[in-house]
């Protein structure tokens, strides 16, 4: 499963002398949410980020490093993210001392805007041109349902891949399909060589999920997106079609033997040891799988059921983000200025990511030259970026939780090769009703 950033559970107040080492001097930690001058004639801001390990560090520092230079006027003071799934930022909240500007995710902005806790950023987003600052395909990281702005995203949406073993389909003359027609012929193919064709760590329910979801997006981009916003039924075409097109390429083979048992080691192990030719995965796989194969990996994009929808519905991915980034505290006394700067250090998150980090997954366009060196997918991936015409969402981040418990329960049955497309649209419009 995707490894999640780690937090620490203590939250302190730290005065960032070493990234601002012009101003001198400490400052007292500040109470409330409120900016203030300090004795150097700085407006300080006090800013709520992740700042546990190396990682995180990184981010944070460069990004103060760099509004140092830009804004020398601010002081920014850190008090590092709590791992506790927000709730130090909800007790903030409850007696008004939010940080002038907080790091927060969709569950902490569905919360605080309820409570107005937080600013609403649709002015400041126009003012400082941020939109225009975007990838185009990411502004789902923007927008909350309510079409509303309240964070500045860094983070783009994340993507699953079908990877491949290049030397696998070099050596036994398979065709990397684009077809489900030459889906089946690579299948026959690997099976009698005694190769798996394909590989998935299906004991975990979310990857089923995804792996349904690349077909749905073959005949409807908004896949399992647009069943949990209701905007689409399960008993839609596109739906009966892509399930049943999982039925028919696990009964001709697709799958190891005991696929649903199988959990993310034992899957990978298949497709890193050269004993399976495809693998599914999010996009953070490319590292290890790049370590285990070398050039010999790359990622397809995902077959159709004919040439004109694969080339048409190339560049619709399955994956997605969620709204988030660095909010505002409705409190803060200078709006403007926090908002300005929130908006800066996202952006320089994401500058850091692209350039230091290695990784092409930003909401917002750098145009900086990269000094970590993509990796080759890394490469592809950043060019097939602005290119992408839709993006869906991953199981953990569908709203609707009963369809989320039905369609990771119908997903992993439809790979058990005894399942039928029909229960499995059935089971879900039961849950949506």
């Amino acid at each position: 499963m995707k490894k999640m950033k780690k937090g620490l559970s203590i939250g302190l107040v730290l005065s960032l002398a070493f990234a601002l080492a012009a101003c001198g001097g400490k400052s007292d930690t500040q109470s409330g949410s409120s900016a203030s001058s300090s004795q150097e004639g700085k407006t300080k801001l006090r800013i709520y980020a992740q700042y546990s390990d190396e990682d995180t560090k990184g981010y944070y520092d460069y990004a103060v490093a760099e509004l140092a230079k830009e804004m020398p006027n601010v002081e920014l003071e850190l008090e590092i993210q709590a791992q506790d799934d927000g709730q130090k930022l909800k007790t903030y909240a409850a007696t008004g001392n939010l940080p002038d500007i907080i790091n927060v995710g969709l569950d902490q902005i569905n919360v605080f805007r309820k409570s107005n806790n937080i600013l609403e950023l649709d002015e400041y987003v126009d003012k400082l041109g941020f939109k225009d600052k975007m990838h185009q395909n990411a502004l789902n990281t923007l927008y909350t349902d309510d079409n509303h702005v309240y964070a500045f995203p860094y983070a783009g949406n994340e993507l699953i891949l079908l990877y491949y073993n290049k030397e696998l389909f070099e050596q036994n003359g398979v065709k990397v399909p684009t077809t489900f027609e030459e889906l089946r012929t690579a299948i026959d193919a690997f099976a009698a060589k005694g190769i798996t064709p394909l590989s998935i760590f299906a004991k975990e329910k979310w990857p089923d999920v995804a792996f349904f979801d690349m077909f749905a997006t073959r005949y409807r981009p908004g896949g399992i997106s647009d069943l949990d916003k209701g905007i689409a039924q399960p008993s839609d075409e596109a739906y009966l079609k892509a399930a049943q097109d999982i039925v028919d390429l696990v009964k001709a083979g697709l799958l190891p033997k005991g696929a649903t048992n199988l959990n993310y080691d034992q899957a990978a192990a298949l497709f890193h040891e050269g004993k399976a030719a495809m693998f599914v995965n999010g996009q953070w796989e490319i590292e290890a799988s790049t370590k285990a194969l070398g050039d010999m990996v790359g990622y397809m994009y995902y077959p159709a059921p004919d040439a004109a929808s694969y080339e048409s519905a190339k560049y619709a991915f399955s994956g997605g983000g969620t709204p988030g980034g660095y909010a505002v505290s409705a409190n803060t006394k200078d709006k403007e200025l926090a908002a300005k700067v929130a908006s800066f250090i996202a952006l320089k998150y994401a500058e850091f990511k692209y350039t230091q980090k290695g990784s092409p997954i930003v909401s917002t366009k750098v145009d900086k030259p990269v000094e970590k060196p993509f990796d080759p997918m890394m490469e592809q991936l950043s060019k097939d970026i602005p290119s992408i015409t839709s993006t869906t969402a991953f199981a953990w981040g569908l709203s609707n939780t009963k369809f989320k418990a039905a369609i990771e329960d119908a997903s992993q049955a439809l790979l058990s090769g005894s399942y039928t497309a029909e229960q499995f649209i059935s089971d879900l419009e039961s849950a949506l009703k």
